[in-house]
């Protein structure tokens, strides 16, 4: 368990108002997805306008992170560097090797099968353990059979919590929401927590929602 503030990533935001609301709010990563087929997926250019307009609003400044699953390392270098994103998370099945070669920090999602339990995390704390030890952070997620994430749906936090205790770091993501985040930091202590569907009214970001977000994660992190 780390002493400092828990991090809180907005995920899957699609335009730059909802962006800045997020910024403003206090998040610490904004995430944009680039994952093909993903109703969330933004183009080269939409990812510029948001990345460029918050880096240049003038107001707090989150980092940018792309999210890219199983994709050609040159499009997600190629993309970083269009977009000026300051990290690249890695949803599907990409190996340390992968992970090593891209141009910026990397957060590499390890899926937690939903059967995982504290006692069997189903391999869950090895991988997590091996793409820390090579240097790249990690997002606990729940995993669902033919998709990367932002699927609203979560594990047994018990898993997340034994992880913790031994001192892996991780961002944990899953089935979050403003309501229940404040629980989630007080079982989990991650030293991040990571939301997209969770701040979500009809499909789309809900700036409301997101406010409540981060003032119940910061309050639970006190």
């Amino acid at each position: 368990m780390t002493s400092q503030a828990t991090k809180v990533k907005i995920c899957g935001l699609r335009n730059l108002d909802d962006a800045l609301a997020a910024a403003q709010a206090g998040a610490d990563y904004l995430g944009l997805v680039f994952v093909y087929g993903r109703r969330r997926r933004v183009t080269a250019d939409e990812a510029k306008t948001i990345s460029e307009g918050v880096k240049n609003s003038g107001g707090p400044v989150p980092k940018i992170v792309g999210l890219f699953a199983d994709q050609l390392l040159d499009e997600v270098n190629a993309l970083v560097e269009y977009c000026s994103l300051d990290a690249a998370q890695l949803c599907g099945q990409e190996p340390v090797e992968y992970a090593s070669k891209v141009d910026s920090q990397v957060i590499k999602v390890v899926h937690v099968p939903e059967s995982a339990t504290a006692a069997n995390d189903a391999g869950a704390g090895s991988k997590a353990k091996e793409y820390s030890q090579a240097g790249h952070m990690v997002t606990l997620d729940r995993l669902v059979e033919g998709l990367q994430g932002g699927t609203g749906e979560g594990f047994d936090w018990n898993v997340a919590a034994s992880l913790a205790k031994s001192a892996q770091d991780f961002l944990l993501a899953g089935g979050l929401t403003p309501d229940n985040v404040a629980d989630a930091i007080k079982t989990v202590h991650p030293w991040g927590v990571d939301v997209s569907s969770g701040v979500e009214t009809d499909g789309d970001k809900d700036q409301g929602k997101i406010r409540d977000f981060l003032r119940n994660a910061r309050a639970a992190g006190k």
